[in-house]
C-alpha cells in the first residue's frame, strides 16, 4: 500500500515554543508526542506528506487542494514571524488528484484559492517534521461543510492518486479535538466536550473508523471540535485496510484536547469497507419502507441516473397504495446524506392530480432543483435518506399558542411572501424558533403583520 502510515495530530501554536514563551511546558506530554510523529516519518522517508488541515481554504460544498509549486508561512500572526517555512508542493500529486476528482464528478480541486501562505494547522506538524526529516513534498487539503461520508470517500481518491503515481506516502491529519473542555478555555465548558474527546481517542485507539462516520452533526458542534473531519479524510485512506493504531497521548490542560495517534496499514480486510457498510444498510432500510417513499427513492434515482422522469405505470414500484392514485395532496420530499440535509423540495396544497405526480416531481426537485444545495451526485445515491411528508389541510390561528413544534407544520404570510416549516424537526424545540425559521424561509420581518396558519403531516420514512 502507498499510504505507509498516517498520525492524527494536533495544531496549538502555544506547542512552538517561540510562540509559548514557556506556555508550551504545559503540554510537555503532546511535544514529547509530536517528537516522536516525527521521528517515525523521518524512519519512513515518504516522497510525499499529505497534510489535511481545518484552517486552509474550505469552502461549505468543495474540497480545495492547494495549487502551484509550494508555499511560505510564517507564525508572525502568533508574534514570532522568525519561525518560517519554504515549503515545496507535490505538484504532480495535487493534479492527479484534481483529475480523479474531476473524473468521477466529486466536488474538489485546485480552483479557488484566496489564501495562499500556509495556515497554522499545517505548519504545526511541519515545525516538528521539519526537525527530523527534510524530504518529502507536501499536499495540503482544506476540508468541506460536506458530509463526513465525503469526507471519507475524499479519503479513498487521495489513496487512489498515490497509488497511480506508485509514491511513498505519510498523511498527516491536524485537528485539535474539543474546545469545551474547561470553564477556562476559550469557549468555556460543555459537558459534551469531554464525552466527544473520550470517544474520539477511544475510536482512534480501535482504529475503529467506521464509527467516526457515526458521530451526530450536532454533537460535534456542541462539542467546538475541528479535526474530525480532518480524522475522517485520513480514515478513508485506509478503507478495506487491516489497521495497527496507537495511541500516543492525549491531554486537556488548556481547555483544547490535543491527541496524537499514529496509524499503520497490516493487509486487506474486506470487512473494513465502511462506505459500502453504510450504503448496504441503507438499501436494506430502503427495501422496508412503505411505498411513498419507494416511489420518492425510484423517481430520484431513475433521474440522477438518466435525466428522465419515472415512467407511469410501466416504471413505478410494486405495491404502491392505492391513496397515491386517488388522493390530491401538498407533499415535501426531504432528503438527507449522512445526517445532513442534503434538499428539500414541496408543495403547501396540491398542484397535481394524483399525490403519484405530487411526490414524483417533488422528489426530483428536492436533488436537482433546491437553491442551497448542488445536484445530487451519482455517487451518492446509495448514501441518501429519504422521507415523504403529506400535508394536511392549513388552518388559520391566532397566535402561536396553538402551535406545538412535534404535532403542527407552520406557516407564516404577509401580503404575497410566505414561509413554510415542517413539524417535528431536529433542533427546532420551541414554537418561537418554529415560527422565526418560518418567517425568515419567507423574508418577514418580526415587525410586519403576519399571518398564522398550522397544518398537520403524515411522514412516511
Amino acid at each position: 500500500m502507498s499510504i505507509k502510515a498516517a498520525f492524527m495530530v494536533p495544531h496549538p501554536p502555544l506547542i512552538v515554543p517561540e510562540v509559548g514563551k514557556g506556555g508550551e511546558k504545559e503540554i510537555e506530554e503532546t511535544t514529547a508526542s509530536y517528537k516522536k510523529v516525527a521521528e517515525e516519518i523521518a524512519k519512513i522517508e515518504p516522497d510525499t506528506i499529505v497534510i489535511t488541515s481545518p484552517h486552509a481554504v474550505m469552502y461549505q460544498d468543495y474540497f480545495h487542494i492547494s495549487p502551484g509549486r509550494g508555499a511560505k508561512g510564517d507564525f508572525a500572526n502568533f508574534r514570532a514571524p522568525q519561525v518560517r517555512f519554504d515549503e515545496k508542493y507535490d505538484q504532480e500529486f495535487a493534479d492527479k488528484l484534481a483529475d480523479i476528482l474531476w473524473d468521477e464528478g466529486f466536488p474538489g480541486g485546485l480552483q479557488g484559492e484566496r489564501d495562499k501562505d500556509l495556515d497554522h494547522g499545517t505548519m504545526v506538524p511541519l515545525y516538528f517534521i521539519r526537525k527530523a526529516y527534510q524530504g518529502g513534498k507536501i499536499v495540503r487539503i482544506g476540508l468541506s461543510g460536506l458530509p463526513l461520508t465525503d469526507h471519507y470517500r475524499l479519503g479513498m481518491y487521495i489513496r487512489k492518486a498515490s497509488e497511480e503515481l506508485g509514491r511513498s506516502t505519510v498523511f498527516v491529519a491536524s485537528g485539535d479535538l474539543s474546545h469545551k473542555l474547561q470553564d477556562y478555555g476559550p469557549y468555556g465548558f460543555d459537558p459534551v466536550g469531554p464525552e466527544y474527546d473520550e470517544k474520539i481517542m477511544d475510536v482512534a485507539g480501535r482504529a475503529a473508523f467506521g464509527e467516526m462516520l457515526t458521530f451526530n452533526e450536532d454533537f460535534l458542534d456542541k462539542a467546538a471540535e475541528c479535526g474530525h473531519r480532518s480524522f475522517v479524510i485520513m480514515a478513508g485512506a485506509f478503507d478495506g485496510e487491516k489497521v495497527r493504531a496507537e495511541v500516543f497521548s492525549h491531554q486537556d490542560v488548556t481547555g483544547v484536547g490535543y491527541g496524537i495517534c499514529s496509524f499503520y496499514p497490516e493487509g486487506k480486510d474486506e470487512g473494513r469497507h465502511f462506505l459500502k457498510a453504510i450504503a448496504d444498510k441503507i438499501r436494506e432500510d430502503a427495501e422496508n419502507s412503505d411505498g411513498y417513499v419507494k416511489l420518492a427513492r425510484a423517481s430520484i434515482e431513475k433521474y440522477i441516473r438518466t435525466g428522465r422522469r419515472l415512467k407511469v405505470p410501466d416504471e413505478l414500484p410494486e405495491g404502491l397504495p392505492q391513496a397515491l392514485f386517488d388522493e390530491r395532496a401538498g407533499a415535501f420530499v426531504s432528503v438527507h446524506k449522512n445526517g445532513m440535509l442534503r434538499g428539500c423540495i414541496g408543495t403547501i396544497s396540491p398542484v397535481k392530480d394524483r399525490l403519484l405526480d405530487e411526490i414524483i416531481d417533488n422528489a426530483i426537485s428536492a436533488t436537482t432543483r433546491d437553491p442551497r444545495f448542488d445536484k445530487v451526485r451519482e455517487d451518492e445515491l446509495d448514501f441518501l435518506e429519504i422521507n415523504v411528508d403529506v400535508l394536511g389541510e392549513a388552518e388559520d390561528i391566532e397566535s402561536e399558542d396553538q402551535l406545538d413544534v412535534k404535532r403542527y407544520g407552520v406557516i407564516v404570510s404577509c401580503g404575497g411572501r410566505r414561509g413554510l416549516l415542517l413539524p417535528d424537526l431536529e433542533g427546532v424545540d420551541d414554537v418561537k424558533t418554529q415560527v422565526a425559521i418560518a418567517r425568515q424561509k419567507g423574508g418577514i420581518s418580526p415587525s410586519e403583520d403576519y399571518k398564522l396558519q398550522r397544518f398537520e403531516v403524515i411522514r412516511h420514512k
